[in-house]
């Protein structure tokens, strides 16, 4: 993402951000994303350039006028009179703002928590399993019989947020289901101003440990920090923390690998 499309989500950000968030609002900017992205001539038109900011608003309200609530109208008409440069950037745009919305309404519940856990769970229980990740990747099999599948697997056992988080993206058109929850996440954290520290661990953290290790990070980071733990039998011992790019070695297994190029060299 170039600096004048931040810029633009940035914008954005700030005017949903004044909003009061609820699922219904989610839903319909979710709706609106939907339709753009199915329809190439709308979301080129409202994300032209060569036609006039003001125009592009009147346009997208005279476009879902009486078919959405006002918010969800001065949502897309603000995002139409901001300069995308295409439409597929304007269709993110607005698809941001409803996964912003529905993380809103999860943390108004103070269920945020909840919903970053059941979701990373959720997208390392897809990656360990070829079987599931090809059924919920397949393009080839109707978005129907996808969906079913995901809602027999987790209806009732979590949070509603997390199952439509699940629904969304299963229903992605370029990305696969673990790459764009993997986004989710990173999106969860930067609304609440935490990084996401990747742990790799032998066997599962206690309390205290966790405890520990968040601190060390928080002060290392000068930021909140959510640790995502993953157990990987081959570490042998410590932990590999992995923030953004930045990874952090201290396994036995990474101590011994450098011993050993230190002796070669």
């Amino acid at each position: 993402m170039n600096a004048a499309t931040e810029a633009r989500v940035s914008e954005l950000d700030r005017t949903v951000d004044a909003l009061k968030p609820s699922a219904d609002l989610a839903e319909e900017l979710f709706g609106i994303a939907d339709v753009l992205r199915e329809q190439a001539a709308l979301r080129n038109a409202l994300a032209d350039s060569t036609t006039a900011d003001d125009s592009r608003r009147a346009m997208a309200t005279a476009l879902f006028g009486g078919k959405l609530s006002d918010t969800a109208i001065s949502v897309i008409a603000d995002a139409a009179g901001l300069r995308w440069g295409t439409g597929s950037r304007l269709t993110d745009a607005i698809n941001r703002q409803g996964l912003r919305v529905l993380f809103g309404t999860a943390q108004a519940a103070k269920a945020l928590d909840q919903v970053e856990s059941e979701l990373f769970h959720l997208n390392r229980a897809v990656a360990a399993d070829t079987d599931l990740r090809q059924a919920l990747d397949n393009r080839n099999v109707p978005l129907a019989v996808r969906l079913t599948l995901l809602s027999d697997l987790l209806s009732a056992k979590v949070n509603p947020v997390t199952l439509v988080l699940a629904q969304r993206a299963v229903a992605a058109s370029q990305r696969t289901f673990e790459v764009t929850t993997e986004e989710y996440l990173r999106l969860a954290a930067a609304i609440r101003e935490r990084a996401i520290a990747m742990v790799t661990v032998a066997q599962p953290l206690t309390t205290a440990q966790a405890k520990k290790l968040r601190e060390i990070l928080v002060r290392k980071l000068d930021r909140e920090v959510n640790l995502q733990i993953v157990i990987d039998p081959s570490v042998l011992g410590g932990a590999r923390v992995k923030v953004g790019d930045e990874v952090i070695e201290g396994t036995v297994a990474a101590r011994l690998a450098a011993a050993q190029q230190q002796l070669t060299q």
